[in-house]
Parts: structure tokens; C-alpha cells; sequence
């Protein structure tokens, strides 16, 4: 998948749980992607996230903040 899309739909996530309390929102970024993303996906995220992989627009600060969380759950 493109590096592009994926930011794309990462902060579409990011904006959704922007509402919520801080904390809950982090916890939801990182549980959708999770949940929903396969680790193929979440494995190029954080190539994204550690600036690896370039794209032509950033990541959501819930998404970053998100991805420390996340390292853990790349081959879950």
C-alpha cells in the first residue's frame, strides 16, 4: 500500500478520536490499527512514523503519539 494512503487513513483515525480525552484517544488510534489494520500495514506505519519511509504529508500528533504504543503489536 502507498505510504501516502496510509497517512491519509491513519489521520482520518486521528481526527475521529481527536475529541476524546487524550488518553482515550491515543488508546483508540492504537487499538484500530490493531484491530483493523493488518501488520503488514502497521509494520510500513511505522517505517512512516520513524521517517524511513518518506511522504508528502505528516502523520497526526495522535498517530505518532499512538505508534510508540503500537511497536509491540506489529506481528500481532
Amino acid at each position: 500500500m502507498q505510504a501516502d494512503n496510509l497517512v491519509r487513513m491513519a489521520n482520518q483515525i486521528a481526527h475521529f478520536f481527536a475529541p476524546y480525552p487524550e488518553t482515550d484517544a491515543i488508546e483508540g488510534v492504537r487499538s484500530h490499527l490493531v484491530n483493523f489494520w493488518d501488520p503488514a500495514m502497521r509494520k510500513e506505519l511505522l517505517s512512516i512514523a520513524s521517517g524511513l519511509t518518506p511522504t508528502s504529508a505528516p502523520l497526526d500528533a495522535l498517530v505518532l503519539r499512538a505508534v510508540t504504543q503500537l511497536r509491540g503489536a506489529v506481528d500481532e
